[in-house]
């Protein structure tokens, strides 16, 4: 049977650093707050004039590319995953396509809010396994500061802005995607959204003053269903490929507050060094958390080694896949 693997990965950051001693003095708050409470130290912002998620991703995909010794002509599909799309319309992944060369390449926008790479990657494993492609690129590419209130304590320490590309293609061996486990519930809609900018409350004089295009999150209620969503997730797909914990090579959580990374971790009872973690240095960067955790620790990963992902983001939507890795390191 045919199976989608990963067989590259790239990811980039921007590089100047919003650390929590200068975030302390733009809002009310300090190192030991957001360390004790969300384990973020610091976190990187795109700050360049005129430039959105895309620019993000066309670094990340461009890297890609390159690493993997790829033609832009070559890939056939290319779907982004974000919830800070440059514009409306057109889609983002449009315009990192055209910026990338992938003349030949069909290219459309996911929104999955934080689950939305695990989501996409799913899609891409349903187009490879149907043999429609052969080819694709999956890029997530979050511009988070765009929507980041810098005026609210709460939520301003939590975000930061980067992208991470992965190739998906066909394999017979028995590497790849295995399962996936995905949900969507709308009652979390007041929990975890921007109030406005869409077609329901268009923007205005009166929505800007309010503060209103900015993220809004209830962190009790998100805190409570993402701890619980993302360990039954993850239990599930376990369960149903017969995968004890201590079969589990690597589990990589969606890097969203090292609290919760923690508490999920510890009820599914894996040995922490098993757990990947980098939120400390990124911050949470939305649907480009999970690549780019593993592409840093790419160096450490070994063909056959299990993982498994999970995440859960607004919708309020989440879920977990297991995967096998295709690559060996350098």
């Amino acid at each position: 049977m045919v199976n989608a693997k990963i067989s590259g990965i790239a990811s980039f950051t921007p590089d100047d650093i919003l650390d929590n001693e200068m975030l302390s003095k733009m809002v009310d708050t300090n190192d030991e707050w957001i360390t004790t409470r969300v384990g973020v130290k610091e976190r990187r912002i795109l700050r360049q004039e005129g430039k959105g998620s895309s620019f993000l991703g066309i670094k990340a995909v461009e890297k890609l590319l390159k690493e993997c010794a790829v033609e832009p002509g070559e890939v056939d599909l290319l779907i982004c995953a974000t919830s800070n799309p440059d514009y409306r319309f057109p889609s983002t992944a449009s315009v990192i396509a055209h910026e990338c060369g992938l003349d030949k390449a069909y290219a459309y926008d996911i929104q999955a809010a934080c689950a939305g790479f695990i989501v996409t990657m799913q899609a891409a494993r349903a187009y490879i396994q149907s043999g429609l492609y052969r080819r694709i690129i999956v890029v997530a590419a979050e511009k988070m500061s765009s929507m980041t209130d810098y005026e609210d304590r709460s939520t301003c320490p939590l975000f930061g802005d980067a992208a991470a590309a992965v190739l998906v293609e066909p394999t017979e061996e028995p590497v790849g995607i295995v399962d996936g486990d995905f949900h969507v519930d709308g009652t979390g809609l007041p929990h975890l959204l921007m109030k406005a900018g869409g077609s329901v409350k268009p923007a205005t004089a009166e929505t800007v003053a309010a503060r209103e295009h900015f993220i809004y999150q209830e962190g009790r209620a998100v805190y409570k269903h993402a701890v619980r969503d993302m360990l039954q997730s993850s239990l599930t797909v376990m369960k149903r490929n017969n995968l004890t914990v201590d079969e589990i090579d690597w589990f990589v959580p969606h890097q969203a507050n090292l609290r919760i990374i923690e508490a999920i971790a510890g009820r599914i009872d894996i040995d922490p060094a098993k757990v990947l973690v980098n939120i400390q240095h990124y911050g949470n960067t939305s649907a480009a958390s999970i690549p780019l955790c593993l592409d840093e620790y790419k160096n450490r990963l070994r063909k056959g080694d299990k993982i498994v992902m999970t995440a859960f983001g607004a919708g309020f939507t989440w879920g977990a896949m297991y995967l096998i890795w295709a690559i060996d390191p350098r």
